[in-house]
């Protein structure tokens, strides 16, 4: 039998009935109650409005919200107390720290969520692990290869192959593999700037700059390094015991056979660049020579950035027993640095890829 329910106009006016003069007993008959149920409507509502009645039940119902609102929060500092010597920092520490939670205190997952400090979506993933023994094994070999090359320089050779998109991800395997290079890091001059004016296509500029090393013997050779402003690719290099103004001269005229002539070859004041061989050859060929101001290499700094890569990623890492063995090595290297090499400056592409794209 469905239970009835009174309303408290209903229980206040069988009330009203009887101290009205109504008999209990007809009351409860009339209303199918137990002459109980009336005493305890009585000892509740006796002397009461409808208004006052239906305060009343709001009045009971805040105050069962507040002691569930009171249960639960002392329940959420105990739960607290349990895990506050934890240190919980990363977001694998606050899922774990809100699996603690809803494991040994039963609370819910959206109350251990907000005490860990974690989303419930943070929750709730899962990470799917990928393959990386592929990617892992071409970045050591390439990394052997080129001892000299940081993330960021073998992120472009694994861009470039396909293998990966994300430097990010390139980096964390990077680091997990400890495959990161020493360098070292100059005192920096704290010197006013002066803007480089950049050439707007090939061919426009060159600049070109000695290098210097020895052989295994202790003989000392040099390097002329010929370099483009614009696409920054090693125009040519001169290798030889001692370089003289007219062999400079000849190996640029071989140089223009090859390719076109620039308008202009960025050069300190060295000898060789102020004699009369490279006067005449500057006259003939109609190519101005620019030169810097004697004691700032930073007016020539495209061929400066080239000289230090070179030495660091070639000169060191080799020991030259011979002059042949040497030009082979540059040689070498000249072709991975201007088709393989990637380029911060150049978004990481190669010299000669970079001067095709803007051709």
């Amino acid at each position: 039998m469905k239970k009835k329910r009174y309303t408290e106009e209903q229980i206040i006016g069988a009330i009203k009935e009887h101290e009205a003069g109504a008999k209990v007993e007809d009351l409860c008959r009339k209303l199918g109650i137990s002459n109980g149920t009336f005493y305890n409507w009585r000892s509740k509502y006796a002397g009461l409005e409808v208004n006052e009645a239906k305060r009343l039940r709001e009045l009971e119902s805040e105050n069962t919200k507040l002691k569930k609102l009171l249960a639960d929060k002392l329940l959420e500092v105990e739960a607290m107390k349990d895990v506050l010597f934890k240190k919980v920092v990363t977001p694998v520490g606050r899922k774990q720290a809100a699996r603690h939670l809803i494991e040994n205190h039963s609370l819910s997952e959206r109350v251990a969520c907000r005490l860990a400090g974690v989303s419930r979506t943070g929750y709730r993933y899962r990470a799917c692990p990928r393959d990386d023994e592929a990617l892992r094994a071409r970045l050591k070999e390439l990394a052997t290869e080129q001892s000299a090359y940081g993330y960021l320089l073998l992120h472009g050779l694994l861009k470039a192959e396909g293998l990966v998109i994300n430097r990010k991800r390139t980096y964390r395997i990077y680091t997990e593999e400890g495959l990161q290079v020493r360098t070292k890091r100059r005192k920096k001059l704290q010197r006013p700037r002066q803007p480089l004016v950049l050439p707007q296509a090939v061919n426009e500029r060159w600049s070109m700059d000695f290098v210097a090393d020895q052989l295994a013997n202790g003989r000392r050779f040099r390097i002329l390094n010929v370099v483009d402003d614009f696409s920054r690719e090693v125009v040519g290099q001169l290798v030889s015991v001692s370089i003289s103004g007219r062999q400079v001269a000849r190996f640029l005229s071989q140089l223009v056979e090859s390719r076109d002539k620039p308008k202009t070859i960025v050069c300190d004041n060295g000898t060789e660049f102020t004699s009369k061989a490279m006067f005449f050859w500057s006259r003939e060929s109609r190519v101005a020579l620019g030169f810097i101001q004697p004691g700032k290499p930073t007016q020539n700094a495209f061929v400066e950035s080239l000289n230090g890569k070179f030495r660091n990623e070639c000169l060191n890492r080799h020991w030259f027993r011979t002059l042949e063995e040497a030009k082979a090595e540059i040689d070498l290297w000249r072709e991975h640095y201007n088709h393989v090499r990637p380029h911060s400056a150049l978004n990481y592409l190669s010299p000669v890829e970079y001067a095709r794209r803007a051709a």
